[in-house]
């Protein structure tokens, strides 16, 4: 097999930077709040401020959240693992540059939980 056979070119890997340098090695956001999947964040339009630089993720969630969305629909639609997103959306919170409520709906029927939970098994 000679190496113009691998099949695996550069330009097909995409980015080769391992998630945790998103956050520079942080797994807690710069605030102390902890977002839930069914949470509702919104950009506020306020300015970076406190020498705060916001990354290209930290950039394209304020994109998302132009209008209130749930923190699961900003996971699936920046492709970034959940616990990346909770920290970036912790230190956008701490900046001001979002809003965040929790859902006061919480689903507690657990009958309700277990007919979910019964169908993702049978996936």
């Amino acid at each position: 097999m000679s190496p113009s056979d691998d099949g695996w070119i550069d330009e097909d890997a995409g980015p080769v930077a391992r998630h945790y340098t998103v956050t520079g090695g942080r797994t807690r956001p710069l605030g102390d709040r902890q977002f839930d999947l069914i949470d509702i964040v919104w950009a506020t339009g306020a300015a970076p401020r406190r020498g705060f630089f916001p990354g290209p993720e930290h950039q394209r969630l304020l994109e998302l959240c132009q209008r209130p969305t749930v923190v699961a629909d900003l996971t699936a639609a920046i492709g970034l693992p959940l616990g990346l997103v909770r920290v970036l959306l912790g230190d956008l919170l701490y900046e001001d540059l979002i809003g965040a409520s929790r859902q006061a709906n919480r689903v507690t029927d657990r009958r309700l939980l277990q007919k979910v939970l019964d169908g993702l098994n049978a996936l």
